[in-house]
C-alpha cells in the first residue's frame, strides 16, 4: 500500500483577520475556534488516517512557530522552508520532489475550519484508490448557501466516490452563485488535494515545465538546519509563482472531485469565524473581558481590557493590545483595505503585534517615549537569548519572577527575583533562563535609537544571522 505523506501548507498572512492576525503572526498559528492553533487543529484533524509522515511547508519567519507549535502537541516531524512565497503550485512540487513517487500525498491549507473530522477521515479514505490510480483528487464542499467568496468546481461524470472535473469556476457573482447552489451540480473549492507525488509531477512537467525545472533545481540543493529543511534560496527565486489550480488542475485530464459536507470554512474573514463560532441565544459570540447588552449576531472579542458593547447588531469588535477594529459583518471582506493603508501609510500595526513572539519566548512592549522604552520579556524554561551587543541603546534588566542567568562582558552571574542589572551600551551581553519556569523580567532601554536591528549577534542556540 503507498504511503500516505501529509503536507500541511502555513504559508500566508491572513490580512482579513486584522488586528488579530499579522503578517508575522498570522491566523494558522492563533488559537481561533478552540485552545488549540489552527495550525494544530489541522494536524491533529488527520490523526485518525494512516499517516506515515507529516511536512510542514512555511515560510523563513515563521519557522520558529511551526516548530514550537509542532512540539505542543508532539508532532515535530518535517518543516519545508521557502526562502520566498511563490504559490501553491511550487510548495507542492518541492513537496512531491523530496518524496517518493509512489507516495500520497495529502495537501491541507493550516488554516481551514472542519466541524466533522471524522466525515472529512472517511471522505479521504474514500479517495485514496482515486490517488493510487493516479488520478489528482480535491475535496469539494457542498455548499449551504450562495458564497461569493469561494470559487466553485463543476462536477462531470461519476467514478466511483467522485466525479470528473468539468470545470473550475472562479469567485462568481452573487447571481451566478445562486444558480450554482440551485443547480445542485457545484461544489465549493476547498483548496484541499490528494495524489501520488509522481502523479502531480508528471502534471506540472506536462502543463508547467518551467516551475517543475525551477523547484527540481532548488530541491537538488537541499540542506537540513535543526528541524527545518532548506531548499536552493537563489533556484526557488527564479520560480514563477502560481497555484495548483492553475497550473495544474484546471489542466490536467486527470483531475476528480470528491465531496464533503463536513462543516468547512476556510475561515477567511470575521463573518466566516463568527459562522464557525460557539455562540449565545442572541447569536452573539464573545471571547475575553466582554459586556454584551441588547446586541445580536455580533463577533466581540478583546484580548486586553474590557469591551461593552450596547444595542449594536451584526457588528464584529476585536479589542487588541494596540488596536481596535469595528466593523459591519458585511464590510469584513474590506479589512483588508485598513492593512493596506496602514502599510502604505509606513505604520508597523499591519505587520506586528505589541506583543512579538521569539524562539526563546516573548517580549510586550508596555511603554514607549522619547530615547525610552520598556518592555516585558518572558524567557521559556532552558531558552536563552543571543549573546548581542547594541551600538545605539543601554538596558536596564529587573527580574520579576524566576532566575536569570546573566552574562555581561567577561562577567556572569545570577538574578533572582527583585534584583537588578545594567548592561551598558556597546557591551557584549546574554540571558538565559536555566531554571523550569518561565523567567520574566522588566527591560527598560534608553538611547538614541531604540530599532530592533540595532543588535550585533555574535552567537544564537536558534540559529539566526
Amino acid at each position: 500500500m503507498n504511503r500516505i505523506k501529509a503536507v500541511i501548507m502555513a504559508g500566508g498572512s491572513g490580512s482579513r483577520l486584522w488586528p488579530l492576525s499579522r503578517a508575522e503572526h498570522p491566523k494558522q498559528f492563533l488559537a481561533l475556534c478552540g485552545k488549540e492553533t489552527m495550525l494544530q487543529e489541522t494536524i491533529n484533524r488527520i490523526s485518525g488516517l494512516n499517516i506515515d509522515s507529516t511536512l510542514v511547508i512555511c515560510n523563513e519567519n515563521h519557522r520558529f512557530f511551526v516548530a514550537e507549535q509542532l512540539r505542543e502537541i508532539d508532532k515535530l516531524d518535517s518543516i519545508l522552508l521557502e526562502p520566498e512565497g511563490r504559490n501553491t503550485a511550487p510548495a507542492v512540487a518541492l513537496a512531491a520532489l523530496i518524496s517518493d513517487e509512489d507516495d500520497i500525498l495529502l495537501v491541507l491549507p493550516a488554516d481551514h475550519f472542519i466541524q466533522n473530522d471524522g466525515g472529512f477521515i472517511k471522505a479521504v479514505n474514500d479517495a485514496i484508490p482515486l490517488a493510487q490510480s493516479g488520478k489528482l483528487v480535491t475535496f469539494g464542499v457542498i455548499p449551504n448557501d450562495a458564497h461569493t467568496g469561494y470559487g466553485y468546481i463543476k462536477k462531470g461524470e461519476e467514478l466511483g466516490p467522485g466525479y470528473s472535473v468539468e470545470q473550475f469556476i472562479e469567485k462568481p457573482s452573487l447571481e451566478m452563485a445562486r444558480s450554482y447552489v440551485n443547480s445542485g451540480e457545484y461544489y465549493w473549492n476547498s483548496g484541499m488535494f490528494l495524489f501520488r507525488a509522481g502523479s502531480y509531477l508528471d502534471e506540472l512537467k506536462k502543463y508547467r515545465p518551467d516551475i517543475y525545472s525551477a523547484c527540481q533545481l532548488a530541491a537538488s540543493r537541499i540542506n537540513s538546519d535543526l528541524d527545518f529543511l532548506r531548499v536552493g534560496h537563489d533556484e526557488f527565486k527564479l520560480c514563477p509563482s502560481e497555484s495548483i489550480d492553475y497550473a495544474v488542475m484546471e489542466k490536467t485530464n486527470e483531475s476528480m472531485v470528491v465531496p464533503i459536507n463536513v462543516g468547512w470554512s476556510d475561515i477567511g474573514s470575521w463573518s466566516s469565524l463568527w459562522d464557525a463560532s460557539d455562540k449565545d441565544s442572541n447569536l452573539n459570540f464573545s471571547n475575553g473581558d466582554v459586556v454584551i447588552h441588547d446586541s445580536r449576531n455580533s463577533y466581540v472579542r478583546s484580548d486586553n481590557q474590557l469591551v461593552a458593547v450596547v444595542g449594536v447588531d451584526d457588528l464584529v469588535v476585536v479589542s487588541t493590545k494596540d488596536a481596535v477594529l469595528v466593523a459591519h459583518k458585511d464590510s469584513v471582506q474590506n479589512v483588508k483595505n485598513i492593512v493596506e493603508d496602514l502599510k502604505g501609510n509606513m505604520r508597523s500595526e499591519w505587520q506586528s503585534n505589541r506583543e512579538v513572539h521569539r524562539p526563546w519566548g516573548k517580549y510586550d512592549s508596555i511603554g514607549v517615549g522619547q530615547r525610552y522604552q520598556v518592555k516585558k520579556i518572558t524567557v521559556k524554561p532552558n531558552a536563552k537569548l543571543s549573546v548581542q551587543l547594541h551600538n545605539h541603546r543601554a538596558e536596564h534588566w529587573v527580574v520579576v519572577s524566576g532566575e536569570a542567568w546573566v552574562t555581561r562582558g567577561d562577567e556572569t552571574y545570577s538574578l533572582k527575583a527583585n534584583e537588578s542589572t545594567f548592561i551598558p551600551l556597546g557591551v557584549v551581553h546574554a540571558l538565559e533562563n536555566t531554571g523550569a519556569v518561565d523567567l520574566e523580567l522588566i527591560e527598560v532601554q534608553s538611547g538614541d535609537y531604540l530599532g530592533e536591528d540595532d543588535i550585533v549577534r555574535f552567537e544564537d542556540k536558534y540559529g539566526r544571522e
